[in-house]
């Protein structure tokens, strides 16, 4: 079974899109953690479950086919400094994919022996986590100074469609592994 966490308060709309489709036509299982519900995610759930449900529609009862339940589940946390991703840290077991564009979480995942994608289509490695946190560290004291602008590019296609690569290189790693 391919597990995907997702730090959902940083996940643009349009990459959550990307990756609930490949869910929902795979029957993969996936945590969302935000500080609100999602109705995207909300309705995805609904969408899994009637799917999931409708393949035993001949053979399970109307009660026992509603026990059948989605593999996407929304984690709502308290609104906090690192709630959530103290959720998606308890939650994780590997093997399996994480997506976060939070560097700190990334690192945190890694340990957990996680294979962590970012939002632009970036896969982190233990490696390279290190040169980003201290990357991280010193674009914050930077901006304490007013030395640095905090300007992030802007998700167009070309960033959509790496995102989207790295997600599919991802899963085909999980889906050759041996569970």
């Amino acid at each position: 079974m391919i597990r995907i966490y997702i730090d959902s308060d940083s996940l643009p709309q349009q990459h959550r899109a990307i990756v609930l489709r490949r869910i929902i036509k795979n029957g993969y299982h996936a945590w969302f953690a935000a500080d609100r519900k999602l109705s995207d995610v909300e309705k995805a759930i609904e969408e899994d479950k009637r799917i999931r449900r409708s393949a035993f529609r001949d053979t399970l009862t109307r009660e026992e086919a509603r026990k059948i339940g989605s593999g996407i589940h929304m984690v709502v946390v308290e609104s906090g400094s690192n709630a959530a991703d103290d959720a998606l840290v308890e939650l994780a077991e590997s093997p399996a994919l994480a997506i976060t564009h939070d560097i700190p979480l990334a690192a945190r995942l890694l340990e957990k022996d996680l294979i962590v994608i970012d939002d632009r289509g970036n896969t982190l490695t233990k490696e390279r986590i290190r040169e980003r946190l201290s990357e991280r560290e010193n674009n914050a004291l930077f901006r304490e100074m007013g030395l640095f602008d905090n300007k992030s590019k802007h998700f167009d296609e070309k960033t959509i469609r790496a995102f989207s690569a790295a997600f599919d290189r991802a899963l085909s790693i999980l889906e050759k592994l041996d569970f």
